[in-house]
């Protein structure tokens, strides 16, 4: 870590890289501020607090983190997630839940695990997030129309029967404004570069409410009595037993997020920038983050994918840029939270549409619906369905099982055991053609891992030759490594045969096969005279074998 950081303070000193990242920094800012309030209030939680989670989680990941330019903070990703636990627990426990998920993080990054969750497929990862970006989208219905639902349950079915039911209560003046945010946020996108058309909303749509004070039209100001104009103090979440054990399972769940999110977030940010990100730093820093923000008022934050890569395409190349995001939105508080107040909340949601649009990435699923194996394709759509409709963790491992049994079917499909009797190798002279073997004698070739779901093909295709060979080659060249159950096989085959009262040759081993098998006793089992280096010695020593034996 120290090497970490030293390197990151040679980069974050260097005069030629000072001002680019000072301007990708405050521009990150401008984009972070209406994103943090609006997650903030999809999670349930305050705005204000999403703004101390933006500033913490981007200072202490610039910091401790394994990327450069990465910047963190409150993400779509976690709203799904966080509204049910705000919900179930209150903002307390969402904070305990986001501090024990800060501990899981440290775990995994000091236990090296980076590198593990990067293996789970990308049809589980479109999935998710598919169905992370329909809940949002489905969630924010209620301030962008202005609707009045009745109360309703948690799951996902519920809530959407309970917003149908209240679309006859549509406020027009609010529906308005949301399409307005909805056009400049749309059409700011394609043709304003240099401007962040969330921050046009915001003042664009604000202005026009001020002016014209529709009635019904609810704000920040309305809803929630504004923005405190002050920073947060440092303050201990209550903890006791049993509620740190009901928020376990939760804990869990935002650890897993927030660490696919990050590192996802990560390899985006080094094909854009062209560096390399420490994956188990990173998730020492989302760590601290996570431990740190709930302790000043904040809630969940990973790494965030549109802030970091606004933070690239604006010249960011060091962690100033983050830590000026930081201070910039620390200078919002101070000196303009008053004005945040007549922020209408359906340009937020407004925001958070386009937020799901982004997520969802349509043409992206399009394609691998159309493109993908149909396995690949039905595990996308099971683990859609299941983080919408039951639950994140669920969806993902499900999706991440099934994902693992396909492939491991396939690789056991792909592993092949042949008879290759008529290729042996004449034992004459050098160049003699290949001739049959002696009767009796027969050669397998395994060509492939021998792994418990291939054991039981390898077992199958053998039984049949124990009676009528009296000796068996079996060409292991191929094979790249045992596991448990595929060296149990080979010890129940060695056995068999034995008990027919043929031999068994081990051929053309690999070192580290070699070493697992002698490790493991089966060696001594078949006899270190019947363990060979050569297709030609062996089928030499089998003849001697046999002669032997006749006469």
């Amino acid at each position: 870590m120290i090497a970490l950081l030293q390197a990151k303070a040679a980069g974050l000193w260097s005069r030629g890289h000072i001002r680019n990242n000072l301007l990708a920094g405050v521009v990150v800012g401008i984009v972070a501020l209406p994103l943090a309030m609006a997650f903030a209030i999809a999670s349930g939680a305050r705005p204000e607090q999403g703004l101390y989670t933006a500033i913490v989680a981007a200072l202490l990941t610039s910091i401790f983190g394994g990327t450069r330019v990465q910047i963190s903070g409150p993400t779509g990703a976690f709203v799904a997630v966080l509204s049910i636990i705000t919900a179930q627990h209150g903002i307390a426990g969402l904070q305990i839940a986001t501090l024990m998920a800060g501990a899981i993080l440290l775990v995994f990054g000091f236990a090296r695990l980076g590198a593990v969750i990067k293996y789970i497929p990308n049809p589980v990862i479109v999935g998710f997030t598919a169905g992370i970006a329909v809940i949002i989208f489905v969630g924010q219905w209620k301030d962008f129309l202005g609707l009045t639902p009745a109360s309703s349950g948690l799951h996902f079915h519920q809530k959407l029967w309970s917003l149908i039911e209240a679309l006859p209560t549509i406020n027009r003046a609010t529906t308005g404004l949301a399409l307005l945010a909805l056009a400049i946020l749309t059409f700011g996108a394609r043709y304003l570069r240099r401007i962040p058309a969330p921050l046009i909303a915001l003042i664009v749509v604000t202005v026009v409410q001020a002016v014209f004070q529709f009635r019904g039209v609810a704000t920040i100001g309305s809803a929630f009595g504004g923005i405190p104009r002050t920073l947060p103090s440092f303050s201990i979440p209550s903890l006791d037993l049993a509620r740190v054990l009901s928020l376990v399972g939760p804990a869990f769940t935002i650890a897993l997020l927030g660490a696919i999110e990050s590192l996802l977030s990560a390899v985006v940010a080094d094909g854009m920038a062209g560096t390399r990100h420490d994956s188990n730093q990173e998730l020492i820093g989302q760590g601290i983050a996570n431990i740190v923000a709930p302790l000043f008022g904040g809630f969940a934050a990973t790494g965030a994918i549109a802030r970091t890569a606004t933070n690239i395409r604006n010249g960011a190349t060091s962690p100033l840029a983050g830590m000026v995001h930081s201070v910039f939105l620390i200078l919002v508080i101070l000196l303009l939270a008053p004005l945040a107040s007549a922020i209408p909340l359906c340009c937020l949601s407004a925001i958070l549409f386009m937020v799901a649009w982004n997520m969802s990435e349509l043409p992206h699923v399009v394609r691998l619906v159309r493109g993908a194996p149909k396995v690949d394709v039905g595990i996308l759509l099971l683990t859609f369905f299941l983080t919408v409709f039951v639950d994140l963790v669920v969806a993902v491992n499900v999706g991440v099982i099934l994902a693992a049994l396909f492939f491991m079917r396939r690789m056991a499909d792909s592993v092949n055991v042949e008879q290759q009797n008529d290729v042996l190798p004449n034992s004459g002279p050098a160049g003699s053609p290949p001739v049959p073997a002696t009767n009796g004698i027969v050669v397998y070739s395994i060509d492939g891992p021998v792994f418990f779901g291939a054991a039981e093909k390898l077992e199958r295709t053998l039984e049949h030759i124990q009676r009528p060979a009296t000796t068996l080659l079996l060409r292991m060249g191929n094979v790249p490594f045992v596991d448990a159950t595929g060296i149990f096989a080979i010890e129940e085959i060695i056995t068999d045969f034995k008990r027919h009262g043929a031999t068994v040759l081990l051929v053309e081993l690999r070192p580290n096969v070699r070493y697992k098998l002698e490790r493991s006793g089966v060696i001594a089992h078949v006899g270190q005279d019947n363990v060979i280096d050569t297709l030609e010695q062996a089928v030499l020593y089998a003849k001697g074998l046999q002669a032997a034996v006749q006469s």
